[in-house]
């Protein structure tokens, strides 16, 4: 991997470590973007994390560009020796797949979609060789998620799958982005899943929708009384495919400030994860069911 720095006019530094996500550029990305913070460089503002990239906000009355681009290359050191280990928390997320809520929607914008005589779940089952959306369904929650990164709408996460390369799943986005997505939706393209965290536009496919409220710029929802946010980067999903009662259910507590989500604290090692994928994943869904 060979570090890129661009500016980005004159507030910004964006440092790319990768052209593809992996969970080593991740990684990386994370030990040299907390770098920078702990070198406390005057003038910076804010620093934004991505899935293998992330950028810096500086003001430069305080430091010229060009001085910032060089003080953030003297830290590249830490990037190579990222920590691949993380504490972090395994998150239970309840989807409700095949909804009729993104059912309704995604039929409204087919002749925007590669395959105008279907649903996102059957095209997306075809594609990746799966015989039904049932057993494309399956493979979608069968295993965790990792929260590679938190942003381009609020709150919203990018979940990349914690499996082989060759067995990642893999769909393209609409061929033209629909003016309407339902709060909540989880959505897929290319190898990442995501759930929308506001209503909106998007050009991500459809496969189902979670009760549970991620993002609350107003506070009042129980868990997330602290920050607006629910997720952050490192954190670990797993779904928990549920039926219309229960997604009644959990919306109810969710709206009567009752719902706790499922959580476990745990250890993330990249070098065991790498080593033993399997066991893994199922160390961290044990953790879960052990909450």
């Amino acid at each position: 991997m060979k570090t890129r720095y661009t500016h980005g006019g004159d507030e910004h530094i964006y440092v790319e470590m990768d052209d593809e996500m992996s969970l080593d550029a991740f990684f990386k990305s994370l030990s040299m973007s907390n770098a920078v913070r702990d070198a406390d460089i005057e003038g910076v503002t804010e620093i934004c994390p991505a899935n293998a990239s992330f950028q810096v906000k500086f003001d430069p009355d305080v430091i010229s560009p060009d001085k910032m681009m060089e003080r953030i290359r003297k830290l590249e050191h830490k990037a190579d020796d990222a920590d691949k280990r993380l504490k972090t928390r395994i998150i239970e997320i309840p989807i409700y797949y095949q909804d009729p809520w993104t059912h309704e929607t995604l039929m409204r914008f087919r002749e925007r979609h590669q395959d105008p005589n279907g649903t996102d779940l059957d095209y997306a089952a075809r594609i990746n060789g799966f015989d039904s959306a049932e057993a494309f369904i399956e493979a979608h929650h069968s295993q965790p998620w990792f929260v590679s990164m938190v942003g381009f709408v609020a709150g919203l996460p990018f979940l990349y799958q914690l499996v082989e390369r060759d067995k990642q799943l893999q769909v393209p986005k609409y061929l033209r982005p629909r003016t309407d997505t339902p709060k909540q939706t989880v959505g897929y393209g290319g190898c990442f899943s995501c759930i929308y965290s506001v209503r909106g536009a998007g050009g991500y496919q459809m496969f189902g929708i979670t009760p549970m409220t991620i993002f609350d710029p107003t506070q009042q929802v129980s868990y997330l009384r602290d920050f607006m946010v629910f997720f952050k980067p490192g954190d670990i999903v797993k779904w928990k495919p549920i039926n219309r009662t229960e997604y009644d259910r959990i919306l109810a507590e969710v709206e009567a400030g009752t719902y706790a989500p499922r959580i476990a604290e745990v250890d993330f090692d990249l070098d065991a994860f790498n080593a033993d994928m399997t066991g893994t994943n199922a160390k961290l869904m044990e953790a879960l069911n052990d909450a």
